[in-house]
């Protein structure tokens, strides 16, 4: 069976309000998400050892003021587009986690790329897979396209040329439990936000039409799924989330990556967490650590 993250929306950090007056549970949205889980992805092995720190972007001794709780981790890496500086601060060990559903935004930039080099726009249907992906987090539409880019090695093949470095597919079907650090999301976000940016020689980059559509599909991000590194932002957000239980241990991955803007400055932000006791618990800590990473990285060092 194909693997299914949870693409039930995940409760935000505040209800929400829908048709009738009536308010999301958050009981509900949780036993929806750990149901969507179980049958999907069936008994998964624990995360695999984390195989070192990234050297690139200036390390910072965890994210200030936030301190996980009970077997929980968290890394956060912010870029300031603004600053021109071209490396990321990173808050916390930049080992890898689990994807979850923040790698839709590297499966749509490898169907891109692929594309691309075919020299054709996407289909009809892939753009209402792509939208669906992005947009609503639909794992069905994940699903097919993970398959059509050629799985872990297309993924692969596509990061080389985007300049991410410690990022490995998943097995198989399995394209949730790719492994990445908030480096490796901030190069990929660079990849898509980072106007500034000379093209990579060769035209072996996104083409500026192709980022323009990765951009668009982050900006309209379902109502239900506003939540993460947006809560860092004071005037919009392009974001993608993802969010899943690990059925062999009931903790949860959560993790939020994408562009905002705060105080003027236009950030990238990654997120990663895991370990947390509930998804709930795993959002706000995600939101604190990114409000955190970009309060810091907007101060000036000395």
């Amino acid at each position: 069976m194909p693997y299914r993250p949870s693409s039930q929306p995940p409760p935000p950090s505040h209800p929400i309000r829908v048709p009738g007056g009536r308010r999301t549970g958050v009981r509900s949205a949780l036993l929806a998400g750990s149901v969507a889980a179980f049958l999907g992805a069936g008994a998964l092995a624990p995360a695999v050892a984390a195989t070192g720190p990234s050297r690139s972007g200036t390390a910072v001794a965890g994210v200030p003021g936030v301190q996980p709780q009970g077997k929980a981790r968290v890394t956060a890496a912010v870029l300031d587009l603004d600053a021109r500086a071209g490396t990321p601060r990173v808050y916390g060990d930049d080992t890898p986690y689990d994807t979850a559903s923040i790698i839709k935004v590297d499966i749509l930039a490898t169907t891109l790329l692929q594309a691309q080099d075919a020299g054709r726009p996407l289909s009809r249907q892939e753009r209402a897979e792509t939208a669906a992906m992005i947009q609503r987090s639909d794992n069905a539409a994940a699903n097919a396209l993970w398959r059509r880019i050629g799985m872990a090695s297309g993924l692969e093949a596509a990061n080389k040329r985007l300049g991410l470095t410690s990022t490995t597919g998943g097995t198989g079907a399995k394209w949730g439990l790719t492994r990445t650090t908030a480096t490796d999301q901030i190069r990929l976000l660079r990849a898509v936000f980072d106007t500034g940016r000379p093209a990579p020689a060769g035209g072996t980059g996104l083409s500026a039409a192709s980022r323009d559509y990765i951009r668009t599909q982050m900006n309209h991000i379902a109502a239900d799924q506003t939540w993460g590194v947006s809560a860092a932002s004071d005037s919009g957000s392009a974001l993608k989330n993802g969010w899943l239980q690990r059925n062999t241990t009931g903790l949860w991955d959560i993790n939020s990556v994408g562009r905002i803007t705060a105080c003027g400055h236009h950030y990238l932000v990654a997120v990663l967490s895991d370990g947390n006791t509930s998804m709930r618990d795993g959002i706000a800590l995600v939101e604190r650590a990114a409000r955190a990473a970009v309060s810091s990285s907007s101060t000036p060092t000395h």
